[in-house]
C-alpha cells in the first residue's frame, strides 16, 4: 500500500509515517510540497499514485479561529474538499483527521461514533465541514482524535501540555490548570498505531474515534504527568470560568470508540500512554 501524509513532519504525522513503513510505501509531505487550500499544487502528487491520502494537516489554535474564521475554513474546510475530490479522481482512499471539538459537551458522557456533531467554535464548525467534505470520495476515513501528544511537539502551537507543564514546574513556576473540563488524553504513538491497523485491515470506510482508553479533567492529567515524573509543583485547580478564553470550549468532549473493539481493536489507557511518552522522551528512565 502506497500512502501519501500531508504534513508528514507534524506530531501526529511523524508517528504515522513510522507506523505505517515496516509494510507500505509512504510519501511524506511537508507544507512546501503541498498547500491543501491550492488544487494546483495536488498534480505532481497523481503521478505518484497513492493508495491512501492522509490529510493531517490543520489550523487549530482554537482562539484564533474565531478571529480569522476564513483561515480556519480555507485550511480545515476547504483543504478537506480539495483532498477528498483529488483522492477520488486518482481512486484513491481520503483520511481526513478530526476533532473531539466537533462537540458541544451537553452529552456528559462519552460521544461515540453514532453521536451527532454539534460544534460550539469555529474551530469545530470548520472540522465538522472538514467532515462532511471528506465523504464526497466514498472511499474515505475521518479519525477523531484529542488533546494530543506526540515526541515531535505540535508545530503549530509549540510543543505539547505535556511538554509545557514539565518545563513550568522545572522552572519552579506557580500552575493553574482547569479542573471542570473534561477530555480523553491521547499519545500519537497509538492513535496513529491504530489508524494503520484500520488501513492495513481495510476495515469499513466511515468515521472511528482513536483517543486512548479513560478520561479526566486537565487537572488530573497534570497531577498525573508529576505522579510520573516526581516533580512536585505549586498546583492549584481552578475553574473555567477563571480561565477565560475567546473560543467556547466544550466542559466535555469525551470520545469513546464504539467500532473498535468490535474489530478486536482496544486502546490502551491514558495513563499508560503517558507513562510511555515520558520514557520515550527521557523524562522518566525505562
Amino acid at each position: 500500500m502506497k500512502v501519501a501524509i500531508i504534513g508528514s513532519t507534524g506530531q501526529l504525522g511523524q508517528d504515522l509515517a513510522k507506523a505505517l513503513q515496516p509494510k507500505n510505501e509512504v510519501i511524506g509531505l511537508t507544507h512546501a510540497d503541498i498547500e491543501v487550500t491550492n488544487r494546483e499544487s495536488f498534480p505532481f502528487l497523481k503521478d505518484r499514485k497513492p493508495d491512501v491520502v492522509v490529510d493531517t494537516a490543520a489550523f487549530h489554535k482554537t482562539d484564533v479561529c474565531e478571529d480569522e474564521p476564513l483561515k480556519a475554513f480555507s485550511v480545515n474546510s476547504v483543504g478537506a474538499k480539495n483532498v477528498a475530490e483529488f483522492s477520488k479522481e486518482i481512486g484513491a482512499t481520503a483520511v481526513f483527521i478530526s476533532s473531539d471539538y466537533v462537540f458541544s459537551g451537553a452529552k456528559k458522557q462519552p460521544y461515540t461514533e453514532d453521536d451527532v456533531p454539534d460544534p460550539i467554535n469555529a474551530y469545530g464548525i470548520s472540522k465538522v465541514a472538514g467532515e462532511l467534505f471528506t465523504k464526497l470520495n466514498p472511499k474515505h476515513y475521518v479519525f477523531r482524535v484529542a488533546s494530543l501528544f506526540g515526541v515531535a511537539g505540535s508545530s503549530g502551537k509549540g510543543g505539547n501540555f505535556v511538554e509545557t507543564m514539565i518545563g513550568k514546574a522545572k522552572r519552579n513556576e506557580a500552575i493553574t490548570v482547569v479542573g471542570d473540563m473534561w477530555m480523553s488524553p491521547t499519545y500519537t504513538k497509538d492513535a496513529a498505531h491504530t489508524m494503520t491497523e484500520i488501513l492495513e485491515r481495510q476495515l469499513p470506510f466511515g468515521t472511528y474515534h482513536l483517543t486512548n482508553r479513560g478520561q479526566c479533567t486537565w487537572f488530573e492529567f497534570t497531577q498525573e504527568i508529576f505522579h510520573q515524573t516526581g516533580l512536585t509543583p505549586n498546583l492549584k485547580s481552578i475553574p473555567t470560568s477563571q480561565n477565560p478564553t475567546r473560543a467556547a470550549r466544550p466542559l466535555y468532549s469525551v470520545l469513546k470508540s464504539a467500532k473498535l473493539p468490535k474489530c478486536g481493536l482496544e486502546a490502551r489507557d491514558w495513563q499508560v500512554a503517558l507513562h510511555d511518552y515520558l520514557v520515550e522522551k527521557g523524562h522518566i528512565p525505562k
